[in-house]
Order: C-alpha cells, then structure tokens, then sequence
C-alpha cells in the first residue's frame, strides 16, 4: 500500500534520521528542496551528495523533485514574515497564509499529482524532505495533506524524538 510520510532536518543526527526513515519503512525519499544544501556543520550530512550515499547505504531510494519546490521568491516572502514575527526558519512554527496561498496556486495546482502517485512504491512509505523541523512549518505539510486529500494515501511525520502514528483517510 502506498504511504505518505514527511520528516526535516532540523534536531536530527544522520544517524538518528537514517533509524527514522528505516524504522518508518521509507524506500523511496523525495528531496523537495530548491538548493539541496543545509548551512553549517551540524547538517552538513543533510547536502545532497552526502545525503544521497547514506541513503543508497540504507537502500532508500532519492529523487529531486525541484518542480515541488518553493521559488527563491516565495522563499523571502516566508523569510519576510519570520523576520516580522521574530522567529528564525530553525524555530518557525507555521506558515504565513500568503505563503500557504501563493505555494498552492503557483506552484501546487499546477503540478501533477496523480502522474507522481503513480510512480510511488506499493510496498514501502515515501518521505517528502524538506529542511523545518515541524511539518507545519514547511511547505512539505502541503504536498503531504494535498496527497492525503486527494489520493488517500496514508500520513504521518516523522520527527525527531517523537513515535510514528499512521493516520487513514479520515481526518485526525
């Protein structure tokens, strides 16, 4: 059965994000980053060539899906609200609603969801990445509810710390 789950960077070591998705039963990770890098050392694991080899270390499959990320613009707006809200991307809890509506316009509704259902694995869970701790916090939450809505396929995120929960096509 296909499955839906999402999971950040943020607070997670490469080992303990690695035992995540494994435990979670991810094999197949979609990167829905921009620019696939983290800045400073602590994620430095989280670079996409460094990424990609821990990941086909744990036989978990990568694919970049740029169309599903966020423009450099929408980005700044994000940026703009947090800086009006005095809080940094590493501590956002939500996102502005001008972001929510312009992500969805622009770049979710156009982009073809069924074609990408269709190409995910039946016998294990699929992640969408994005750096943000709390899914709630990225546009990945989006992607992942857009799936859930539409197409049924079960949810749940990953976080660091915290027990998985699977939730079915009715809402929580």
């Amino acid at each position: 059965m296909k499955r839906i789950a999402t999971i950040g960077v943020y607070e997670f070591t490469a080992g303990a994000f690695l035992e995540k998705l494994t435990g979670g039963g991810v094999g197949l990770l979609l990167d829905l980053r921009q620019r696939r890098g983290v800045r400073g050392p602590e994620y430095s694991w989280a670079n996409s060539a460094r990424l990609q080899r821990a990941l086909a270390a744990a036989d978990i499959d990568y694919r970049h899906v740029k169309e599903l990320a966020p423009t450099t613009e929408l980005r700044h707006l994000q940026y703009r609200e947090d800086d009006r809200q005095g809080v940094g991307k590493r501590n956002r809890i939500a996102l502005a609603a001008e972001y929510v509506e312009r992500y969805t316009r622009e770049i979710l509704d156009p982009f073809d969801l069924g074609a990408l259902v269709a190409e995910l694995p039946d016998d294990s869970a699929t992640a969408l990445f994005c750096v943000e701790r709390d899914p709630e916090a990225c546009h990945r939450s989006l992607v992942a509810e857009r799936l859930h809505a539409e197409h049924g396929l079960p949810l749940t995120h990953l976080r660091p710390g915290l027990p998985r929960r699977w939730r079915g096509r009715a809402p929580d």
